[in-house]
């Protein structure tokens, strides 16, 4: 059996979620198939420096593990929020070097686009940036159409997707790309990333052996951080 503690901080949501290959999956409405249980909170400030160790304790105790009995912990790698990255990153780095075990990364947009449940052809996930910026990428199934990008958003984005095809918008970006196109042809769903979706993927993952360097993997910011 494979355990894998899923760590997810890119944005408000601090959520920690265990993965297993047995097949008993938490009921969830993305039909994630390895997601055993979850524990998060949505708090309009940024809570994981407070929340984070806690809720990886609580959900390893309630579901009567320890950190000795994790095979690998994953991380939400970005983009999105400079310090909640950094705190989940930093707290899976230092848990994986003493525990002496692997480090997956997932995609923030690749997560959150797993919560699309419609029909779509397309899902286009996308993070809320600075004014009228968003960090997206564009998904057919699980497949990558279009990479991570800082999309400054104007009245022609994904015009491509609007015009020929049925598209998903969803993320915390959504509602100013909603205003500001003001298409109703489309399923606009405002969301946060949660772990819950990372455990397919990083399960996926782990089978492969697709890890990083403990000691030398960074977020991905997908832009360089500035103060202010």
């Amino acid at each position: 059996m494979a355990l894998i503690l899923c760590v997810e901080t890119s944005s408000t949501n601090c959520s920690v979620a265990l993965a297993s290959d047995t097949g008993n999956a938490f009921e969830n409405p993305y039909g994630i198939q390895h997601c055993i249980d979850l524990l998060e909170d949505n708090s309009d400030n940024y809570s994981h420096g407070e929340r984070l160790h806690v809720f990886m304790d609580t959900i390893l105790k309630r579901n009567n593990l320890t950190v000795q009995d994790l095979d690998a912990i994953a991380v939400s790698e970005g983009p999105g929020s400079y310090t909640g990255l950094r705190i989940g990153v930093a707290s899976v780095k230092g848990m994986c070097y003493a525990l002496d075990i692997p480090m997956i990364a997932v995609s923030t947009l690749e997560a959150l686009s797993l919560q699309d449940s419609t029909s779509s052809d397309y899902t286009i996930a996308m993070l809320d940036a600075r004014r009228m910026e968003v960090y997206a990428a564009v998904y057919k199934g699980k497949d990558l159409v279009e990479k991570p990008a800082a999309v400054i958003l104007d009245d022609d984005d994904f015009l491509r997707f609007r015009e020929s095809v049925s598209t998903t918008f969803i993320g915390t970006g959504v509602d100013k790309l909603e205003k500001l196109i003001n298409d109703t042809a489309h399923n606009y769903i405002t969301s946060n990333p949660t772990a819950l979706t990372m455990c397919d993927i990083a399960m996926a993952k782990h089978k492969k052996s697709d890890t990083v360097d403990v000691a030398y993997f960074e977020p991905f910011y997908l832009k360089e951080f500035k103060a202010g």
